[in-house]
């Protein structure tokens, strides 16, 4: 009697793209760690966080010197693809590493792994964008939040051509989002609500539309339900 190896696996696998974003991320987190208790680089190094947050931070002064030149600086660019990666602290990061493989896993499977990161940077970049635009401020836009908050508008996106699909309540599929943005809000009102929060909400909207744009067809039934309550 032969025993032929079970092909089906009880969990699949988490997309290579998605493990490394989050990898990039916590590779990060663990050089602050490790520099901020002076196990690796010593006194001078302890400051490694703030100092990276100032260099590779997204700083709307930045932008609004390029606009006002008509300048565009590489260096003063790149800051929109490296703020994402610098977590104000260890929660965050560890906040973010979750919503990125948990929400990137889902994404991935419906869309497609390299889908996942256009999603995670471009709507990481169109909330810097929208943050520089809002506010006129030198506190820097820094951690993986809007990136994290564009997966959950992906996640909602998948949801709700989902639920369009076997006749379900649509409205449902906003229900993850409704309760980030209650959490968000009570510790708001009580620690202060800070700066970041309109990055985070541009990036929910934002990843919700680009996972309409690369997720083909979804784009056609969202108009076609629009018209339809028109």
């Amino acid at each position: 009697m032969t025993f032929e190896p079970n092909s089906t696996r009880p969990v699949n696998p988490l997309p290579p793209v998605v493990v490394a974003l989050a990898a990039l991320i916590a590779i990060v987190e663990l050089i602050f760690l490790a520099t901020s208790s002076g196990f690796v680089g010593g006194a001078d190094a302890a400051g490694l966080r703030l100092t990276m947050i100032e260099d590779y931070g997204f700083y709307e002064p930045l932008l609004a010197w390029m606009v006002e030149n008509q300048t565009v600086r590489l260096k003063y660019l790149m800051r929109f693809v490296t703020y994402p990666f610098l977590q104000g602290s260890f929660t965050q990061a560890v906040f973010v590493i979750v919503f990125v493989l948990a929400l990137g896993k889902m994404v991935a499977e419906r869309m497609g792994q390299w889908k996942v990161l256009a999603i995670f940077l471009g709507a990481s970049i169109i909330g810097a964008l929208v943050y520089g635009i809002v506010w006129d401020t030198r506190v820097p836009l820094y951690g993986g939040y809007p990136g994290a908050y564009a997966l959950v508008g992906a996640f909602t996106l998948v949801l709700y051509t989902q639920l369009g699909e076997t006749g379900g309540r649509q409205i449902q599929a906003f229900a993850l989002i409704g309760a980030l943005l209650a959490i968000q809000f009570v510790f708001g009102f009580f620690f202060g609500a800070g700066t970041g929060w309109v990055a985070e909400i541009a990036g929910f909207v934002s990843g919700f539309f680009l996972a309409a744009l690369l997720f083909p067809g979804s784009w056609d039934r969202i108009v076609a339900r629009l018209r339809q309550r028109g």
